[in-house]
């Protein structure tokens, strides 16, 4: 973090100075960038060690002072995704700066009378800076552009909020090189349209949210001795689970749940997380049947029906998913288990893949042709309807996968041919008999004269 007030004829070097300090900022926790400039003047804000993260509760308490007395006008350009990452590979310090993609961002901290510059600003929420200028200004923010603002007429004696939105590349380093210059002749052409109505205004340049995030492996403690490869597990978003009058009775997960309603596919992915209580309402479960009812936005619902009883043969009760209903603006179309879903009743399932269309494990109904194009598609699917001994955990998962797969029975008919050849040949090498005689039965004996 980096401050200035009153610019001297060092500006350059003081620019300079942030790009390193971008450099050094070395936590890898999801953090955005936040450049800040004035033409009235900030106050002013010392200088961290390297590497600091900016909190949210500082920047607050930055913004209060700043933003303490009188009216104000800020100007904030909110990019979809920004890093300090952005300022070093596309811009122009360590090279030719006629090709930076931030020239005119780089002249407005120069000229201007004070800036602030926050290489790395704790990231908590997309609307978190937002929110906190609406806070401190006590105004709503009004969406602007280049070409409407200069039709605006803008009141300097409140304060005003203009928001400017951003794009960001689609990742390849051309279109992000263009996508960058473009925001940046954006950002030049408002503060040229700003001094031209003479309104004196407070620029912020920051992001939505971090376009690189690396995960931070130095927080935990390390085990001693060597160690190869080592990468920190990626989160794992909780289950779906109904309570039973506090008790745990139906868990689902699933990496990701699919549905279809038209032909060509077009696949609708249904969030899993984060869903609230309401959205399980209808829910039922018991000693012998279980319902799972998760009610998505858009109107669509899925409705997992699930049985158990008991079997003779093996001595146990085993549970099945006997069908799952997809519901949508009121229509209904069901898809039944073809007895391939099954496991023993304190036993979860899982499966890599279930569909109603490729190696369907759900089979539609015949009778519902108006779905005839309706599609589910669950990938790396576990449920669990009966027997939750492990309260919000999964019991052993019986998985759909058999052991004679493919690869399987491909390697023993392999070694079976192996072996008849080993036997063909060894039964080949039993044949050989070895000669009783070496002489020429033909030619005439060999005699050996004896001697007393």
């Amino acid at each position: 973090m980096a401050a200035s007030s009153h610019w001297s004829p060092r500006r350059t070097a003081a620019f300079i100075a942030f790009f390193l300090s971008l450099l050094t900022s070395g936590n890898a926790t999801a953090q955005v960038p936040l450049l800040m400039w004035s033409s009235d003047g900030l106050p002013p804000l010392a200088s961290p060690t390297a590497g600091h993260i900016t909190s949210i509760d500082q920047l607050t308490a930055y913004l209060t002072s700043a933003f303490s007395a009188g009216s104000h006008t800020v100007l904030l350009f909110l990019q979809d995704k920004l890093s300090k990452e952005d300022f070093t590979v596309f811009g122009g310090v360590f090279g030719n700066k006629q090709e930076s993609a931030f020239r005119n961002l780089e002249a407005a901290l120069q000229s201007s009378s004070s800036s602030v510059t926050l290489p790395a600003l704790e990231w908590s929420g997309s609307s978190a800076v937002l929110a906190l200028l609406q806070e401190k200004l006590g105004v709503s923010p009004l969406l602007v552009d280049a070409d409407t603002l200069p039709h605006l007429s803008i009141n300097a004696s409140a304060s005003n909020l203009l928001l400017i939105n951003l794009p960001y590349c689609s990742g390849l380093q051309k279109s992000c090189k263009e996508t960058l210059q473009n925001n940046d002749e954006i950002i030049g052409k408002v503060q040229t349209i700003m001094k031209d109505k003479g309104v004196r205004y407070t620029a912020i340049y920051t992001g939505l949210q971090p376009s690189r995030v690396i995960s931070e492996t130095l927080e935990m403690p390390q085990p001693a001795g060597r160690s190869l490869l080592q990468s920190t597990p990626a989160p794992v978003k909780p289950p779906v689970i109904f309570y039973n009058a506090s008790t745990p009775c139906i868990m689902l997960w699933a990496e990701k749940l699919s549905v279809s309603f038209s032909s060509p596919t077009e696949w609708i992915d249904l969030p899993t997380e984060d869903l609230p209580t309401s959205a399980l309402t209808g829910s039922v479960c018991n000693g012998t049947n279980s319902l799972l009812v998760i009610s998505f936005t858009r109107g669509i619902t899925l409705r997992f029906a699930m049985s158990q009883r008991f079997y003779s043969v093996s001595a146990r009760n085993w549970f099945t998913l006997d069908s799952v209903q997809l519901e949508a603006n009121g229509t209904t179309a069901t898809f039944f288990g073809n007895r391939s879903i099954y496991a023993p009743a304190e036993y979860s399932f899982r499966c890599q893949s279930v569909s109603s269309f490729q190696d369907a494990l759900l089979i539609p109904s015949t009778t519902e042709s108006a779905q005839s194009d309706w599609r589910l598609n669950f990938v790396d699917f576990q449920i669990q309807g009966f027997g939750l001994s492990n309260g919000t955990n999964f019991s052993y998962a019986s998985d759909c996968a058999g052991f004679f797969t493919a690869g399987v029975w491909m390697g023993l008919l392999t070694s079976l041919l192996m072996l008849l050849i080993l036997v063909y040949g060894l039964h080949m090498i039993m044949q050989v008999n070895t000669m009783d005689r070496f002489d020429d039965p033909k030619g005439p004996s060999i005699s050996v004269p004896q001697t007393e």
